[in-house]
């Protein structure tokens, strides 16, 4: 029996079975993103995994259009402080590969100007990539905000569906093993990519960046580290410490020193935005 291939368009191709009598038409259907706006799949590599102290070495981000067109950059990134070995060894960024490239701050309005509007695609992206990226795009005095925007963590609903790790995401649904892993340009395709394969492989996925953010989050939180939950009702409380639980509101209006305890501790620069606008919020409130 002989069969025949026809591309007839990105994202449907078709096999035809000759059996001597007929031909036998079967059409694979290859499942594309449903955009309503651009999305930017994006993987930093960094100096470390502490939100609040360490930097951006490389970011990679793949912009995907509504109509199916890419777009993409990567940049080397000098993050103004030592990278220890131990973190060179996982993504082979050293010291001497970025001393002469440019800092975060002289690439901030290049890299925001890409990703401003776009709503936001990665793995482990909620829990690490957004929340370090804000920090350095408040370093740099951009004024990083997302609300507009979702954000879909690949891993997560990986998770919620396979539990494994990136490599073993490509490899379970693109059946292709990952080069260069750690690499922020190769992570940040293969991510891209596993979530195409996650909407062919699962018909309860819907093909909707929102319906995907929604499904692929944990917890809702109001800054992006987790620090300031919402509540059932919707009202911001405190998730961690002696206040865990309480609103944020009436902390700040029982104990005004806890503002000031936070604002001058080791908290990411993005959760002391949300405590301030907070206190702003409920200051006017007041006056009004």
């Amino acid at each position: 029996m002989a069969f025949f291939i026809f591309i007839k368009n990105e994202s449907e191709i078709l096999f035809f079975l000759d059996n001597s009598q007929s031909y036998i038409c079967i059409k694979i259907v290859i499942m594309k993103l449903n955009l309503t706006k651009p999305i930017c799949f994006f993987d930093l590599e960094t100096t470390g995994t502490n939100i609040a102290k360490d930097r951006i070495v490389e970011i990679a981000i793949l912009k995907v259009f509504p109509n199916g067109n890419k777009e993409s950059f990567t940049w080397r990134v000098n993050p103004e402080m030592k990278i220890p070995a131990e973190t060179t060894k996982i993504h082979g960024i050293s010291n001497e590969d970025v001393v002469n490239e440019p800092t975060f701050k002289e690439l901030s309005k290049k890299i925001y100007a890409m990703i401003q509007g776009c709503d936001l695609g990665g793995y482990n992206s909620n829990r690490f990539d957004i929340p370090l990226l804000a920090e350095e795009f408040l370093r740099a005095d951009v004024d990083f905000d997302i609300k507009n925007s979702v954000a879909v963590d690949v891993q997560t609903i990986f998770h919620k569906k396979e539990k494994r790790t990136l490599e073993a995401a490509y490899k379970f649904y693109c059946d292709k093993d990952l080069e260069n892993a750690h690499s922020a340009e190769a992570d940040t395709l293969a991510t891209f990519e596993v979530l195409e394969s996650q909407l062919d492989r699962y018909d309860d996925l819907e093909n909707d960046t929102k319906w995907l953010a929604e499904f692929s989050s944990h917890k809702k939180h109001a800054d992006f580290a987790g620090f300031i939950a919402y509540n059932k009702s919707g009202e911001e409380v405190f998730s961690f410490g002696k206040h865990r639980g309480k609103l944020v509101g009436q902390v700040l209006d029982d104990e005004p020193g806890y503002y000031n305890w936070i604002q001058n501790a080791d908290f990411p620069l993005y959760t002391k935005k949300v405590l301030t606008s907070i206190k702003l919020r409920k200051l006017t409130e007041k006056l009004n």
